[in-house]
């Protein structure tokens, strides 16, 4: 299993910063994709934005420009630089993790794993 232990989040005023950082342990062969997802209060869970292992990343277009996702490979992290917040970027923040693990019988399967999430209010 893969385990995730998110961090970083708070309370922020309007234009500030914020780093959210991922740590992803376990057993683990190999991540591919690694990103995060928000959740508002009475809203669905919506793609912030996601880094594959080659590179490329993803955003939502609410938050382009003012995030940057960012990864550590060889310490299986993943950070989000969140800056210029906005009261609707309140929510929140999930760990999102694509792995491949130790499967039966000496198999390898692919996992999909989120983390508890993490608050990040933006409020004056």
């Amino acid at each position: 299993q893969v385990q995730l232990v998110e961090s970083g989040g708070g309370l922020v005023q309007p234009g500030e910063s914020l780093r959210l950082s991922c740590a992803a342990s376990g057993s683990i062969f190999s991540i591919y994709t690694m990103g995060w997802y928000r959740q508002a209060p009475g809203n669905q869970r919506d793609l912030v934005a996601t880094i594959s292992d080659s590179g490329p990343t993803n955003y939502a277009d609410s938050v382009k420009g003012r995030f940057t996702i960012s990864r550590d490979t060889a310490k299986n992290m993943v950070y989000l630089q969140m800056d210029n917040l906005k009261p609707e970027d309140t929510a929140v923040y999930c760990c999102y993790v694509e792995a491949e693990i130790p499967g039966p019988r000496g198999t390898k399967v692919d996992t999909v794993t989120w983390g508890q999430g993490t608050q990040v209010t933006v409020s004056s």
